[in-house]
Order: structure tokens, then C-alpha cells, then sequence
């Protein structure tokens, strides 16, 4: 409750006479400021004689700004759209009907038609529930076949028939990025397509989990703004070569927070090869069978991939491999230093090895075994889901 001082106010038999001498002070006040005011000096509201303005042109851009409008004037007509449908009843007809399912992007994988986008872009028509358009740069809009999808690393591609001209994007490398350079996002952010946003790598190495439940490492994050819609779009780094596919946020509210997160192209390129080499077949991945963790020995001079647990009848388990779970309180488990000859100082470094191979090949891993190094033959098994 608001309180109000409490004012009191005198009344005399004089008040009247007062409250008259008051009107024709103001009276006579007013009369004065009019007189003193100069009418003829105000300007009028309105000026038929009113000219534009001069401008001035914008002279010569920095040279950032150059660059950055160079990568997007280059890479334009390799970014494409992506609607979706699925098939649904009229409410009252009950007739089949098409009804738009979402928008994504994607980008030109070569000059035979491929595009490539995530697998949660374009699931409902891989899943022949839908079918999926491609919108060009130039407008033009084509009917997309969908070639396959790797739900567990959130890829897919899409094939449209050629009849002009189509600019692939040129792939640079992302097992040498650094946090801190300067990326490039393009796509269609809540439809508004060949949208531009820049940033930096604000993180590398990181972490998430695909629809299909697995996870996806050596994950790219950023800070260029990334929103619904950005999914399955390129990005670049300052040469305008592709080094990431743009595939989540992570935001409490749905849009951009400023952590957006794309899968490598290294991982990319391996992907996409194998399911346009495979005409779409599932992707089948090799295993070892073992539960790893990155290790650095107390004095820095070891680095590796400590094996914590081994899968019971796995390639490992056959090989005798030891996990961390099986020693004494005073050991550790096996460290994997290297797989044919080649270091792994990081889990990474151990998947990316392994994904080069094929279920059937027979690796030979150089590990730590206390103070022993040692090599194991290991033939690779499928994947166990």
C-alpha cells in the first residue's frame, strides 16, 4: 500500500479575493510572453523547395571486408536448399497429400549431381515416407534421389540430374585447424537462403551424439551463428574451401547461442565416398572392441589411447588385449602407442586410423603393457550395435 503525506490547507475569509488576484496574474503574464514571442521567426513545417541529399560514395573496403564478400561471391553457387514433404491425408477428402516436412541446406559434391546434407535433413525421404527438393543458386529447383544416409555420423547424400554447369566446393583439410581462425557459415537459416555468418573455431575435438545414438567426435565447434535451417550447409575457412558440415546448436532456446557445432570434412569426405562408391548400402565400420580413453603419463612423455574395458569376445578380447578393469590396483590397462606404424596419441587419432580399413583387415597395434612395448595382431570385426 502506497502512503501519501498528509497536506493541509488554510482557508481564509480572503480566500476568493486571491484565488482572482492569481487568474489575472497569469493573465497578465501570458499577455507578455505572447508580445515577446517573434511569430514570423518560426520555420514553416513544410518546404516545397526540399532537395536530396548529397551522398558519398562508400570508397574502398577494408581488406577483410574484401575477402570475406570474395568467399561468398565464390562459394554462392555451390550452397543449395533443401525442402522436404512427407505424405499425408487431406482432413477432408482423405486423400494422399504432400505436406512440407522442413528446410535444410546442403552443397555441391561434384559436378555429376551429388549433394551432400545431414542425415536429419532429408530422413523422412531416405526413409520413403517423403520426397526432397534442391534449389540452386540460380533459383531452379530439381527433384532429389536420395543415394544413402549415415545416421551415425548425421550424413547424407542426394543426387540431381545435371543439365548445366554445377561448382562443387573445393575441401580443404580439418586435422590441422586451429581455435581461434576465421570460419565461414552459409545456408538458409529459417528459410532465408544464402545466408552468410562468420566466426571462429572456438573449440576443437569435441563431442556429440548422432539420432542413431553414437558419437561423433573430432566435432568442430564455433561461434558463427548457426540456426534450423543451417543444418547440413558448409563451413569454410578463409580460402572459401570446405572444412566442416554444419549439423547442431547447442541453445536452451532453440536458436543461435553462439555454439554451433559441424562434423570434419576428413570425416566427411571418407562418408560420402563410401556411399556414393556403395550405391547407398549402409555404412559397415570396423571394430576392435575395447572402451578407450586418451593417457599422458605424469611425466608428459607418453601419450596414447589406455584401454579401460575390452568386450568380451571382441577382436581385442581374441588378441588378449588387457583393459584397465581386468589389473591390480597398481597397474593400468594396455596403452595403444600406434596401429600399423602409425602414432596414436588420441583416441582420434585411433578411430581415424581404424575407419581406413575394412571389417576383415588385420592391424598390428604397437601398445604399452607396464613397461613393456609390445605388438598385437588384431583382425577387425564389424561394428556391434
Amino acid at each position: 500500500m502506497t502512503t501519501y503525506p498528509d497536506y493541509s490547507y488554510q482557508r481564509t475569509s480572503g480566500s476568493t479575493v486571491n484565488r482572482w488576484l492569481v487568474v489575472a496574474l497569469i493573465i497578465v503574464l501570458g499577455v507578455l510572453v505572447l508580445r515577446m514571442w517573434d511569430f514570423g521567426s518560426l520555420s514553416p513545417l513544410h518546404d516545397p523547395d526540399a532537395e536530396l541529399r548529397p551522398q558519398a560514395p562508400a570508397g574502398d573496403l577494408a581488406a577483410d571486408e574484401t575477402a570475406t564478400i570474395g568467399i561468398f561471391k565464390a562459394v554462392k553457387p555451390s550452397v543449395v536448399n533443401i525442402t522436404t514433404t512427407t505424405v499425408g491425408r487431406d482432413f477432408f477428402t482423405l486423400n494422399p497429400v504432400e505436406v512440407p516436412r522442413g528446410t535444410g541446406s546442403g552443397f555441391v559434391w561434384d559436378e555429376n549431381g551429388y549433394i551432400v546434407t545431414n542425415f536429419h535433413v532429408i530422413e523422412s525421404a531416405l526413409r520413403g515416407r517423403g520426397r526432397a527438393v534442391v534449389k540452386l543458386a540460380d533459383g531452379t529447383s530439381r527433384n532429389a534421389r536420395v543415394v544413402g544416409g549415415d545416421p551415425d555420423t548425421d550424413l547424407a547424400v542426394l543426387k540431381i540430374d545435371v543439365n548445366k554447369s554445377l561448382k562443387p566446393l573445393e575441401l580443404g583439410t580439418s586435422n590441422d585447424l586451429q581455435v581461434g581462425q576465421k570460419v565461414f557459415a552459409i545456408g538458409n537459416p529459417f528459410g532465408f537462403d544464402h545466408s552468410l555468418t562468420t566466426g571462429v573455431i572456438s573449440g576443437l575435438g569435441r563431442e556429440i551424439r548422432a539420432e542413431s545414438g553414437q558419437v561423433i567426435r573430432d566435432v568442430i565447434q564455433t561461434d558463427a551463428a548457426i540456426n534450423p535451417g543451417n543444418s547440413g550447409g558448409p563451413l569454410l575457412n578463409s580460402y572459401g574451401r570446405l572444412i566442416g558440415v554444419n549439423t547442431a546448436i547447442y541453445s536452451p532456446s532453440g536458436a543461435n547461442a553462439g555454439v554451433g557445432f559441424a562434423i570434419p570434412v576428413d570425416t566427411v569426405n571418407r562418408v560420402v565416398t563410401r556411399l556414393i562408391r556403395n550405391k547407398g548400402q549402409p555404412i559397415v565400420r570396423p571394430w576392435i572392441g575395447v572402451q578407450i580413453g586418451n593417457y599422458t603419463s605424469d611425466d608428459g612423455d607418453v601419450q596414447g589411447v589406455m584401454v579401460a574395458s575390452v568386450v568380451e569376445g571382441s577382436p581385442a578380447d581374441n588378441a588378449g588385449l588387457r583393459g584397465h578393469d581386468e589389473v591390480s590396483e597398481d597397474e593400468i590397462g594396455d596403452i595403444i602407442v600406434a596401429i600399423d606404424g602409425q602414432e596414436t596419441k588420441t583416441v582420434g587419432d585411433l578411430q581415424r586410423i581404424i575407419e581406413k580399413h575394412q571389417v576383415g583387415d588385420t592391424v598390428t597395434l604397437t601398445i604399452l603393457r607396464g613397461r613393456r612395448r609390445i605388438e598385437v595382431e588384431v583382425k577387425l570385426q564389424e561394428l556391434r550395435r
